[in-house]
């Protein structure tokens, strides 16, 4: 089983475990006189089943990682920079305070990085994160677990 098909695996068994943790949830105690759909006690035990094989997978993929680890942090922090960029207050001039009393304050700012800037910076950003993300498809979709 390769890194990707692994991944595939894992988003399906975590889903499985919610669906598991949802039925103990309605399960377990209801009406007196209503019939129970299904066993708690076999719900818990599936879980317990479910969570195991889940994290033995998660211990396989971390395994096989490894050698991209540097690549795997680098685009979540990229990933971390552009959400902060896409934030950025990038105001030049008159604004409007919003969180003053009167409607008719305004405040003048004055941004050192443009506009132009913060969105040139996002692109490359983002150019940069699908480079990184490109190369980690490659190495999920060809490297075996062990």
């Amino acid at each position: 089983m390769t890194i990707r098909q692994a991944l595939k695996q894992k988003n399906k068994l975590v889903q499985e475990l919610k669906e598991l943790n949802l039925r103990l949830q309605t399960n377990n105690s209801v009406i007196e006189g209503n019939s129970r759909d299904y066993s708690a006690k076999e719900t818990l035990n599936a879980i317990y089943y479910k969570v195991n094989e889940l994290s033995g997978l998660k211990t396989k993929i971390h395994r096989a990682n490894t050698p991209v680890y540097d690549k795997i942090f680098l685009l979540s922090e990229l990933k971390s920079v552009a959400q902060t960029l896409r934030a950025l207050d990038c105001t030049n001039g008159i604004a409007v305070d919003f969180f003053a009393r009167r409607s008719e304050s305004q405040i003048v700012k004055n941004s050192e990085i443009t506009t132009i800037e913060r969105d040139t910076e996002i692109k490359n950003l983002e150019s940069r994160i699908e480079q990184i993300q490109d190369e980690l498809d490659q190495f999920n979709s060809v490297t075996v677990l062990s």
